[in-house]
């Protein structure tokens, strides 16, 4: 099972709706890593084997976070101004399907029509 670790800059709501459809969900907000530095969550995802789940374009960064180095992450990109409460039901629409082999060391990039996925060489 795909185990994800939110971002702050993603609605507390998008945690609660992963969890509801069955998936190991925890926001950063609730381990006292809202506040933390981005290698600081991805050092934290890493160790504990986490899909980090984020809205930072930062992490699309392959330099510093290259593919293969971790258990998956997933860019979310909304349209400006998207409420919370919609975020919540496009990540919870196309993250929650997702199977371990689609994610581990990967990049997706997760879109209201879509996810787009970066794979890690073998």
């Amino acid at each position: 099972m795909i185990r994800y670790l939110l971002d702050a800059d993603l609605p507390r709501s998008a945690s609660r709706a992963l969890r509801e459809r069955g998936c190991d969900a925890v926001d950063v907000r609730d381990i006292g890593l809202e506040e933390a530095p981005d290698e600081t969550i991805f050092r934290y995802a890493v160790t504990h084997r986490l899909t980090l789940v984020t809205a930072d374009k930062g992490f699309t960064n392959l330099l510093r976070f290259p593919l293969g180095t971790h258990a998956g992450l997933v860019v979310a990109r909304f349209p400006p101004h998207t409420p919370a409460l919609r975020k919540s039901r496009i990540l919870t629409r196309w993250v929650a399907p997702l199977d371990e082999k689609d994610v581990a060391g990967n990049l997706l990039i997760i879109e209201p029509r879509g996810v787009r996925i970066r794979r890690a060489k073998p």
